[in-house]
């Protein structure tokens, strides 16, 4: 039973890392001399930064993948609060169902966001507000470890639903 409890946090722990990488690092788009994510687009031969604001095309699918990550992330680290509460409330044989619904709940927030993003991703960088031609690029490894995340954050969300208190 330890080995599945830990096995269970190392999962949980390893979801959280990777919905925080994908909504941190600047690689969900791109291309041989550029970098962007859902927050900025960096030059890499320049190294200049410039933020996405208003004066880009698609402006709220941007702040809507924003928003469902950041969403996501925190649903995550609460979910994982609430499993450690409930370790040591839940009476023996019961489930573990409101770390479940708040697990779930966070994969359904990362899954908006990169249906969003993976839908919105041409027009999203066909903005004038770009210095340079991005539409040239490919998905990076962010917006893949969002996908990963995702299917991490459902298959923990299912095992604390089927998952019961034992001594």
């Amino acid at each position: 039973m330890l080995i599945l409890l830990a096995f269970i946090i190392v999962f949980h722990i390893t979801s959280a890392a990777l919905l925080f990488i994908s909504t941190i690092d600047n690689a969900w788009w791109v291309g041989d001399n550029f970098s962007t994510d859902v927050w900025r687009m960096c030059a890499t031969n320049t190294s200049t930064c410039m933020a996405i604001t208003d004066e880009f095309n698609e402006y709220q699918s941007i702040q809507a993948v924003q928003a469902s990550m950041i969403l996501s992330t925190i649903f995550c680290c609460v979910a994982f609060l609430v499993f450690i509460l409930q370790l040591f409330r839940l009476k023996q044989g019961e489930r573990f169902v409101l770390t479940s619904v708040i697990q779930l709940l966070s994969c359904l927030c990362v899954m908006i966001a990169a249906s969003i993003y993976t839908d919105r991703h041409e027009e999203l960088h066909q903005s004038r507000g770009y210095r340079m031609k991005v539409s040239e690029g490919q998905y990076g490894y962010s917006f893949v470890l969002a996908w990963i995340a995702f299917a991490f954050t459902l298959i923990s969300g299912v095992m604390y639903l089927v998952l019961r208190k034992r001594k």
